[in-house]
């Protein structure tokens, strides 16, 4: 795998930004990246219909992971989608997070992996969802991953270019770049590389990214 991306609780409810990732990601050469996400605003919907919160997140998370990968389907873009609790991809057992490494190693070579962040969690007899930066951090460790990719909330930057430093500690973080980054993310919980949809189809190349490191 050579990255992790992950879409955010914001961007999944934005219909011109998932679109324009799926392009970039037909637009990749030679690369391979597990896409991760949580809920949306659609769990609101969902509950605005009388569904239970807690009912809501889960069909919320599953829907989206369906709906995206047809998304990414429709662009030509070959992805395998799951839920990690599927075969127990991902559990939460006491404090730690286990990633079956040997199930991700064992995927098809050329397919992205869509994952939402329902998990098995060994205090809970349904799938719970996990925090989308611990999810990041935990694939990134178990599988050797080098780049956690969080795309700006600045959509101006989709169409007009603009200058970022290559990278930041995260005391050094400007206003400007902080309300760029994710809800998920603002506190820099892990070193991110902030990046946009239309950057994201030259990866690997990393030019116009910043890197935010969470050490100081």
């Amino acid at each position: 795998m050579d990255y992790i991306a992950v879409i955010d609780y914001e961007h999944l409810d934005n219909g011109v930004f998932l679109t324009s990732l799926a392009r970039s990601l037909a637009q990749q050469e030679n690369t391979r990246g597990i896409i991760i996400h949580g809920e949306s605003a659609y769990t609101e919907r969902l509950i605005q219909t009388g569904m239970m919160r807690e009912d809501a997140v889960l069909r919320a998370i599953k829907d989206l992971n369906h709906r995206l990968i047809a998304l990414f389907a429709d662009q030509g873009v070959a992805t395998i989608g799951l839920n990690g609790y599927q075969k127990s991809l991902v559990q939460h057992t006491g404090d730690h997070v286990e990633i079956d490494k040997d199930q991700f190693q064992n995927f098809p070579s050329t397919l992205h992996l869509l994952i939402s962040n329902l998990i098995d969690r060994q205090s809970c007899s349904k799938p719970a969802p996990l925090e989308l930066p611990e999810f990041a951090e935990s694939l990134q460790s178990a599988l050797n991953i080098d780049d956690v990719l969080v795309f700006s909330l600045d959509e101006s930057g989709e169409i007009i270019p603009k200058e970022r430093p290559g990278f930041l500690q995260k005391e050094d973080l400007t206003d400007r770049i902080i309300s760029e980054i994710p809800a998920e993310f603002k506190e820099i919980p892990i070193s991110i590389r902030l990046t946009t949809a239309q950057k994201f189809a030259g990866y690997p190349s990393l030019e116009g990214t910043t890197y935010i490191s969470r050490e100081g």
